[in-house]
């Protein structure tokens, strides 16, 4: 009958189509089991149960997580899964904590037993903000995942047209000019070596004075050497009062100043 639509084989074995599945065909009773829960090992399970049961690392419950670690060991073992040895040294360790809490502390005066479960806390808290850090890594957007770079090829028969701008003198002259003052903003600052030093001269000074003479503070400048040759002359004579080398005197206010020799 037309438009009737034929229904699909259930398999091709050998380039034949099969239509029902043959009365020798055998389905061992675990291939159609299904695990959801996926741990990467024992420290991963612990921390399953416990937020499981919405519990604080700090605050693990050794008696909960112990049955329930169990439970899942012993129906990893009835699925006939063979089972790491880290999980079995978990399963002993858990043990070894709940008899060790089970059993009647030995009061000392000397120091206070140590908590069983601290080693085992501090391990699943370690593991905790690793595992928090590979999570949050594994969110980033990743190329090929969540990110497709786009790729496109050019039509080899459309043939680029390349139109020129049309530049007025006006708009060159302000291009040039800003170019100008971009060079004078980053225009290096040169320092030139001083030419007068101010020890050369305190030796200038003190050659041309001595002791019993008084030579007019207007004359140890020399008006040719401008102003850094006065800044320059001033300091020395500064740095000879401060040494004691000469001795300054005014005989009356607004009078003028005369320098000499320190006796």
């Amino acid at each position: 009958m037309q438009g009737q639509q034929q229904s699909l084989p259930l398999a091709i074995v050998r380039g034949k189509a099969m239509s029902a599945l043959p009365d020798d065909l055998f389905i061992p009773p675990e291939a159609l089991e299904v695990f959801l829960e996926a741990f990467e090992g024992p420290l991963d399970l612990l921390l399953y149960l416990i937020r499981k049961q919405k519990l604080e690392v700090v605050d693990l419950s050794i008696h909960q997580i112990t049955e329930q670690y169990l439970t899942y060991i012993n129906i990893l073992t009835q699925a006939r899964i063979e089972l790491a040895a880290d999980y079995l040294v978990m399963a002993a360790t858990l043990a070894e904590i709940k008899s060790r809490l089970l059993l009647p502390k030995l009061h000392s005066d000397t120091a206070e037993e140590e908590d069983p479960r601290a080693l085992l806390i501090k391990q699943l808290k370690a593991y905790e903000v690793i595992k928090q850090a590979a999570q949050d890594i594994d969110d980033l957007p990743r190329m090929q995942r969540d990110v497709f770079q786009a790729q496109a090829v050019p039509d080899k028969g459309i043939k680029p047209q390349v139109i020129s701008p049309d530049v007025s003198l006006v708009e060159l002259a302000t291009a040039f000019a800003d170019v100008l003052s971009r060079i004078e903003a980053n225009e290096e600052h040169h320092i030139a070596r001083e030419h007068l030093s101010t020890r050369e001269r305190m030796s200038q000074i003190l050659a041309r004075l001595d002791k019993d003479n008084f030579i007019e503070f207007g004359q140890l400048f020399e008006i040719e050497e401008g102003k850094a040759g006065v800044v320059v002359t001033f300091i020395a004579l500064l740095e000879l009062l401060k040494s004691s080398l000469v001795d300054v005197m005014q005989a009356k206010p607004h009078a003028l100043i005369y320098v000499k020799a320190s006796g």
